[in-house]
């Protein structure tokens, strides 16, 4: 009975001593941003960024994007491009990249069309997937564009270019059916 408390005891102290020394370590804690206002949330993603969280990115933006459909106004816009270019500066994303994640969510174009989709042999055997691609981005488009910075025009406009896209994609399959 005394080696089984003795034994319990010794495991408890050194579940303790595990505990303590895990809280101690230099291991960022890559938490979200708990503040509620974009500016705030901002310093601190970019802190957590900058202390080795740079593998959560993606995680930040999105919690970003939420904090902001809190506070929707047209100088996210202006927000969002400002923290993606400090990324780049600090070296987390590209310049490329980073301009992809603000036209992905800020801007009317469509990230999906970047690609020659104009020519039979490529549209046609992939004209579903680049229409579930842009489908999902016109989905980010109304994120950001309506939901965080209230730019209904801009969105209208996205998803009228979504449906043209989608006219001329399925014309240009026909065509290319009938030339054969």
């Amino acid at each position: 009975m005394r080696f089984s408390v003795k034994k319990s005891a010794i495991i408890a102290a050194l579940t303790a001593m595990l505990g303590l020394t895990a809280c101690a370590s230099n291991e960022p804690s890559c938490m979200s941003p708990q503040s509620r206002n974009l500016d705030n949330a901002i310093t601190a993603v970019q802190s957590n960024l900058s202390s080795g969280c740079a593998a959560h990115f993606d995680r930040y933006y999105d919690d970003l994007l939420t904090i902001a459909e809190g506070d929707p106004k047209p100088e996210n816009k202006r927000t969002f491009s400002e923290f993606l270019v400090w990324s780049a500066d600090e070296g987390l994303l590209s310049r490329r990249q980073a301009e992809d994640y603000y036209n992905r969510y800020f801007n009317v174009k469509f990230m999906s069309m970047r690609g020659d989709y104009n020519n039979c042999s490529h549209t046609c055997p992939n004209k579903q997937k680049v229409l579930i691609n842009m489908e999902r981005e016109l989905s980010d488009k109304e994120r950001g564009l309506l939901r965080v910075s209230l730019d209904n025009d801009g969105y209208y406009r996205a998803d009228q270019l979504y449906q043209e896209v989608e006219l001329v994609l399925e014309a240009t399959c026909s065509a290319c059916t009938a030339g054969r």
